[in-house]
């Protein structure tokens, strides 16, 4: 039986973590496991609440197992492992925080640290985490010491730090290293990482010399050779694509050094996977919000829909700009279609069978230089069709109607009368002003005015544009009408806004 220590400020997951443990045993997560067959494996040391309680019960009980929360009083959760992985190479780690950041696993990984669970841990994570860490308990050879085992030594701690050219010389010796030189990568996955870590390096050890080791999910992977990284990221990626098939993975691959300066190697590597794990972490929480947008669109007020809008875009381009956009080029192509049915299969051509077209391309996106000119562009286009999901969710609105207000939506910058729209909507213009009374309570020309008096609001608060470049640029050619009409309006003059 293993003992098991948990460490943690928080009571509730204290007391979460006991009650699992206390329930545990092999074969807890199979369908067919029965309580009265079941066989203690775990038994608790003890639960500690600071870095200091933690350290005093880490030398009394010297558990197999620990639970271990970075964020505590008193010393940090990794400090507390710092102090204690040399004396007890034995003890297998997990750490525990609310946010992974590169940062704190670059300082885990030396420290021979097995897991990496993220707040808040479901029953079956916690569950998978006791069963893998029983697996490493009981693969341990029955004593370790830095010189009994090269390996272990050179993976959990030199590794990651320059290494002494005698060190390096006995490490060359021990291992039988061919090269002076060496290239990390890593691999991480969410299945058992010790049985797909031995596969990868026998694919490996066909061609390479490859010696490696498991640690937070992560394979390490160091192959001796003088070797273009390039190249050998190719091929290797092409081996995992066809071993992994059908599993979640991620690769990340350092630069090729001498052996004391391996540790860059190793950096660089896990800051790729690292970054590939948040890319892929903030679109899959830009998915759920990219739902909850297409649900609420013309729904909500413009504000509300607006904000949630930023949830989706935010994340994303704070990361890579590139790859951002490529995605919101899906985002607006979805919410296109939800409004327009631009793929639709009915359709053959693009419009709706209303007859509206959509407003602009979403491969313009593709164009856009830097976040400024993003953000320009979003502001715009999203207003339109956020507007346009308003009518249509909202007014119920006869057809007539729809068409006419997108014709005003597109055309509002050009010297366009109540006939103009009245044509585009294919109705007479006495029917479209009824339609106007009727549906929205005002007429058209207030319609028109307070859509380019809100354009020109939004213009002078953005931009570096005089009053009279606003006025002209939301179809005023006079500037002084522009003015009183944007005071009648908004009850200040559009110089103040300015101000």
């Amino acid at each position: 039986m293993f003992s098991v220590l948990i460490v943690d400020d928080e009571e509730p997951v204290l007391d979460s973590y006991e009650f699992m443990l206390s329930a545990f045993s092999e074969g807890t997560l199979s369908e067919n496991a029965y309580p009265e067959s079941k066989n203690k494996l775990f038994t608790l040391a003890g639960k500690a609440r600071t870095g200091y309680e933690a350290l005093k019960l880490i030398h009394e009980k010297e558990p197999d197992l620990v639970f271990m929360d970075i964020n505590i009083p008193g010393i940090d959760g990794l400090s507390v492992l710092e102090d204690v992985y040399k004396k007890y190479p034995r003890m297998v780690c997990v750490l525990s925080t609310a946010y992974e950041r590169f940062d704190l696993a670059k300082r885990a990984i030396p420290l021979g640290v097995f897991a990496y669970l993220v707040k808040p841990v479901s029953k079956k994570t916690f569950y998978t985490t006791l069963e893998n860490a029983l697996f490493q308990l009981r693969s341990l050879p029955p004593e370790i010491s830095e010189y009994s085992e090269p390996r272990l030594a050179l993976f959990r701690r030199d590794i990651w730090t320059p290494i002494e050219e005698q060190r390096w010389s006995w490490y060359r010796e021990k291992l039988a290293l061919p090269s002076d030189h060496g290239i990390a990568f890593m691999v991480e996955l969410d299945q058992n990482m010790e049985i797909w870590g031995s596969r990868i390096a026998e694919q490996l050890s066909f061609k390479h010399h490859c010696t490696y080791d498991v640690m937070l999910k992560k394979g390490l992977f160091l192959i001796s050779e003088d070797l273009n990284p390039e190249v050998f990221r190719q091929k290797t990626e092409k081996m995992l694509e066809g071993l992994l098939n059908g599993l979640s993975w991620r690769f990340g691959l350092g630069g090729l050094y001498r052996g004391p300066l391996l540790y860059r190697s190793c950096s660089e590597a896990l800051a790729e996977i690292t970054a590939k794990r948040q890319e892929t972490d903030s679109w899959s929480r830009a998915g759920k919000n990219i739902s909850l947008l297409r649900q609420k669109i013309g729904l909500l007020a413009l504000d509300e829909v607006k904000t949630l809008f930023a949830s989706v875009w935010e994340p994303l381009f704070a990361e890579d700009f590139y790859n951002a956009k490529l995605r919101m080029v899906s985002v607006f192509t979805l919410l296109l279609d939800d409004l327009y049915g631009i793929f639709s299969v009915h359709n053959s051509l693009p419009g709706n069978s209303s007859g509206v077209s959509p407003p602009f391309d979403p491969a313009e996106i593709m164009e856009l230089p830097d976040i400024g000119a993003w953000k320009r562009w979003a502001e715009v286009n999203f207003d339109k069709i956020a507007l346009q999901a308003s009518l249509e969710r909202q007014g119920n609105y006869p057809l007539p109607l729809v068409k006419a207000l997108a014709f005003v939506r597109e055309s509002y910058t050009r010297g366009i009368h109540l006939n103009n729209a009245a044509e585009a909507a294919g109705v007479n213009a006495a029917h479209l002003s009824r339609l106007f009374a009727e549906h929205l309570k005002t007429n058209f020309i207030d319609y028109l005015t307070a859509l380019r008096i809100n354009e020109a609001e939004r213009l002078l608060k953005e931009k570096s544009i005089t009053v009279k470049e606003a006025a002209f640029a939301v179809g005023y050619q006079d500037p002084n009408y522009f003015s009183k009409a944007f005071k009648k309006l908004k009850g200040i003059l559009p110089t103040e806004v300015k101000k």
